[in-house]
């Protein structure tokens, strides 16, 4: 008689793990506990419309006073203001294309709406700067001092020496000398920098800076007085006098420079340029 089969008891699996278990948060560490850095920004980016723009709002405001100081034909002021709302207007018109098209653009507008002395010098800035920026996608607040270099046509060196329009540089002692101090607290380059400005003045270019704003032939390269004047407006806010010397300075030394009522608006258009650059520097 055939034995029936026994049947065998499965063994009972261990119960799985629930699929829903809270990990264990992961203890902290010297790594993870220390708060991150934000990374740097970098520098701003700047609107060309809303610079030019304010240019022209400041010539506005000084049109009579550039017509009275034009002695031959009264009428500068108001092609200062015509200059610059043309500017504006062409970097509206190509805000979308980059900064060296923008300022070709606007070169070859001004050159087409106005045929004056002023507008033609402007012009062939713009053109010099269109060159300058090509290939580059943006000005910043660490590139505009080239701008404004190249738009006012003031390349090279300015003399140290004293004697005629050199004089104007000795202004600036008193004001830069009072402004060291207090700039080297806020920002130790800022001071560097207005020391080695004043080390050149002082010296008549014989004593060499860390920066390279003197050499031995007793000049201030242009684009160092300029940065030096961009660090003077940036920590002292009321200094309108001294920036005014160290534009002066360059202007008379750029294509401006040939006539008084020129130098004066360039001046202006240099200083207002400094100012808007210097505050978007420092809200970056």
């Amino acid at each position: 008689m055939a034995t029936k089969p026994i049947a065998r008891k499965s063994a009972k699996s261990a119960p799985g793990k629930p699929s829903n278990m809270a990990k264990k948060p992961a203890p902290k560490t010297a790594a993870n506990s220390m708060p991150r850095k934000p990374a740097a920004s970098a520098a701003k980016s700047i609107d060309l419309g809303k610079l030019f723009g304010t240019v022209a709002k400041t010539l506005t405001q000084n049109q009579t006073q550039l017509n009275t100081a034009d002695t031959y034909n009264h009428d500068h002021g108001d092609h200062m203001v015509q200059i610059f709302e043309v500017i504006t207007l062409a970097m509206k018109e190509k805000q979308n294309a980059s900064p060296a098209d923008q300022l070709a653009y606007a070169s070859q507008l001004l050159r087409a709406k106005s045929q004056s002395g002023s507008a033609q010098l402007y012009a062939e800035g713009l053109s010099d700067a269109a060159s300058q920026f090509q290939g580059a996608k943006s000005i910043n607040t660490d590139t505009a001092m080239t701008l404004i270099q190249t738009l006012l046509g003031a390349q090279g060196s300015v003399p140290t020496g004293s004697g005629g329009s050199n004089d104007m540089l000795g202004s600036l002692l008193g004001g830069l000398m009072g402004a060291q101090q207090p700039a080297q607290n806020q920002n130790e380059g800022t001071g560097d920098l207005l020391g080695g400005l004043l080390g050149g003045l002082m010296g008549g270019g014989e004593t060499s800076t860390a920066q390279g704003q003197t050499g031995g032939d007793g000049k201030i390269d242009i684009g160092d007085l300029l940065n030096a004047g961009m660090a003077y407006a940036q920590t002292k806010q009321s200094g309108g006098s001294n920036l005014d010397a160290i534009l002066n300075a360059v202007v008379s030394s750029s294509k401006m420079g040939d006539s008084a009522h020129r130098s004066q608006s360039g001046t202006l258009v240099a200083n207002t340029l400094m100012q808007v650059v210097g505050q978007m520097a420092k809200a970056k």
